[in-house]
């Protein structure tokens, strides 16, 4: 690998599964199955790589439009990927935050979701962000809430509500911006994700679908992240 530096903040968009499952003629619950092994194998190099912040688009707003069976299937592998990965992240000293609107999900999952953040809230390894039930327009509207109950309430002036107010209002409040946004399956769109975090996030789009997408391609994508030249509106002499 190059000796520049890997990226503090890696954002993932796991697309493919259901393509994925369509291609091995299986049902896309299968699909969605299989992409939790793939990121049980990124999760685990990310922290042991000194990845500062990992963030996962998991399951957003729009995807209750999905089939009853589809989002049963995901409700299910949601819970038994809490269940059954808890006490590893616990262990590798990961720090799990939950990105989206979690009073929205079924109890099960909420009850999940909430205990997954409270047991591993004061670990200072990776940053493990889960974006459920999330979107990053409404993740904006939230903030707005939030900075205007500020305001009505005499908490903060009109004139203090600076780019660095709204960044403490989103779910992302303390973290690094998105420096690489990966997004498989060759599909090259932002889907809601991160928006703000993601201004000046350099972006890799691979053609692997998520259940393809290994460790390997995760270092090449890593890879060309450290040669891209970096400027931030300006220029590099």
């Amino acid at each position: 690998m190059s000796e520049r530096p890997l990226p503090r903040h890696v954002a993932i968009i796991m697309d493919g599964n259901g393509r994925w499952a369509k291609q091995h003629k299986l049902q896309v619950a299968l699909g969605h199955r299989k992409g939790v092994e793939a990121l049980r194998a990124i999760i685990r190099e990310s922290s042991d790589i000194g990845i500062e912040a990992l963030s996962l688009y998991a399951f957003s707003t729009e995807n209750w439009r999905r089939s009853p069976g589809e989002v049963a299937a995901l409700m299910g592998l949601l819970l038994e990927y809490f269940t059954s990965e808890i006490d590893e992240l616990d262990e590798k000293n990961v720090c799990i935050r939950i990105l989206g609107d979690k009073d929205g999900m079924p109890d099960k999952q909420r009850a999940a979701l909430i205990n997954a953040e409270e047991r591993t809230k004061n670990n200072t390894g990776l940053n493990l962000n889960i974006a459920i039930n999330y979107g990053g327009r409404a993740e904006l509207a939230r903030a707005a809430r939030i900075l205007a109950e500020k305001a009505v309430k005499g908490e903060i002036r009109p004139e203090e509500i600076t780019e660095s107010a709204l960044a403490d209002a989103l779910y992302t409040r303390g973290l690094p911006d998105v420096d690489l946004l990966i997004r498989t399956s060759g599909e090259m769109r932002l889907s809601n994700f991160l928006l703000y975090q993601c201004a000046y996030a350099e972006f890799e789009f691979p053609a692997a679908l998520w259940p393809d997408f290994d460790l390997a391609a995760y270092h090449e994508a890593l890879e060309a992240f450290r040669h891209r030249d970096r400027r931030f509106g300006g220029r590099n002499s």
